[in-house]
């Protein structure tokens, strides 16, 4: 939601410099110039930066976000650039609504969308592409993902708690899933013990 907001806002604020930005140097009746070309190359050149910003980490896209407000922060400073004042400050405006608001506000969608389950504890090697699985099953379990975080432990062996495979060797993964949803908790922890690679599964309850 956040980086589609930033995105939306972003374009939106690009075509509005092209068109209102650059009228204070044309000659009524008489074309001297294509002025809006300015904002078109501030936003080709944006992509450099905006690809350099986004990776791939333990399986899972990161920094899409960041580049997405990189873009606007340029939509901005062009709109400044432009003398839209008033433009640039609603962009400012909405950039902080997106980042602030949009995030608690999922979390209210998630809860109402059903009913919410504790928090999912899920320890695991780190493999490539080892999270997308888990969240293929969560999410085809009948469950959606409210929050996630994940925490990084080197030469760790599997502990123990709900379900649970013994593993020892390299390092590994605990991720932390808030779901919400209507499907069958024991069923996903069951599938989730499963995969290969995965040391333990187990509901937190939240103190």
């Amino acid at each position: 939601m956040r980086t589609y907001t930033v995105v939306g806002v972003a374009s939106a604020l690009f075509v509005l410099i092209s068109k209102y930005g650059f009228t204070d140097v044309l000659r009524p009746g008489q074309v001297v110039l294509d002025p809006s070309r300015v904002a078109a190359q501030i936003v080709s050149r944006l992509g450099f930066i905006g690809a350099g910003i986004i990776f791939v980490r333990r399986g899972s896209v990161r920094g899409l976000t960041t580049a997405a407000s990189i873009w606007l922060t340029a939509a901005i400073g062009a709109a400044a650039g432009a003398g839209l004042i008033v433009l640039a400050v609603i962009g400012t405006a909405g950039y902080f609504l997106a980042i602030s608001v949009l995030p608690p506000m999922a979390r209210v969608i998630a809860r109402r969308s059903g009913r919410t389950w504790p928090l999912l504890r899920v320890s695991y090697l780190e493999r490539q592409g080892m999270l997308r699985q888990i969240l293929a099953e969560v999410t085809g379990g009948g469950f959606l993902v409210a929050d996630l975080e994940t925490t990084h432990h080197d030469g760790e062996s599997g502990g123990r708690a709900g379900s649970e495979r013994s593993e020892s060797e390299g390092s590994s993964v605990e991720v932390r899933l808030q779901l919400g949803g209507r499907g069958d908790l024991e069923s996903l922890i069951v599938a989730l013990s499963e995969l290969d690679g995965i040391l333990t599964v187990a509901t937190v309850d939240e103190a």
